[in-house]
C-alpha cells in the first residue's frame, strides 16, 4: 500500500515562505518520479511541479517557475516543496502524487497513481 502524506501547509502572508513535505511509503521512492499539484476553490487541479527519479530534472508550472524550488532526497524517501515570494493566488490545497514506476517525471495527472491528501496553503495581501 502505497502512502504520500504531505505537510508544512498554513497561513503565510504575501512574500512569506513556505517549505511542504512529502513522505512516501510502500513502494521503492526512488523507481518513480514525483509530482505537486494544487487545487484552489472551484477550479481545476493544476500542475506545480515534478522531479526525476533521481532528482536531477526538475520541470515547473511558468506561474511558480523561479519561485518554487522541488527537491527530493531518496534516503529519506521524502520530496520537497520550497515556496518563496508566495502570492495570494498560491492559495490552495497542494497535493503530492507518485508516478507510476520508471515513469519520468510529468505535468500529466494521469501518469499519476497514488496522491496524498492534501496540504492547505493559505496566503493573505
Amino acid at each position: 500500500q502505497v502512502q504520500l502524506v504531505e505537510s508544512g501547509g498554513g497561513l503565510v502572508q504575501a512574500g512569506g515562505s513556505l517549505r511542504l513535505s512529502c513522505a512516501a511509503s510502500g513502494r521503492a521512492f526512488s523507481s518513480t518520479a514525483m509530482g505537486w499539484f494544487r487545487q484552489a476553490p472551484g477550479k481545476e487541479r493544476e500542475f506545480v511541479a515534478t522531479i526525476s527519479r533521481g532528482g536531477g530534472s526538475t520541470y515547473y508550472a511558468d506561474s511558480v517557475k523561479d519561485r518554487f524550488t522541488l527537491s527530493r532526497d531518496n534516503a529519506k524517501n521524502t520530496v520537497y516543496l520550497q515556496m518563496n515570494s508566495l502570492k495570494p493566488e498560491d492559495t490552495a490545497v497542494y497535493y503530492c502524487a507518485t508516478t507510476r514506476p520508471y515513469y519520468s517525471g510529468s505535468y500529466d495527472r494521469n501518469d499519476y497513481d497514488y496522491w496524498g491528501q492534501g496540504t492547505q496553503v493559505t496566503v493573505s495581501s
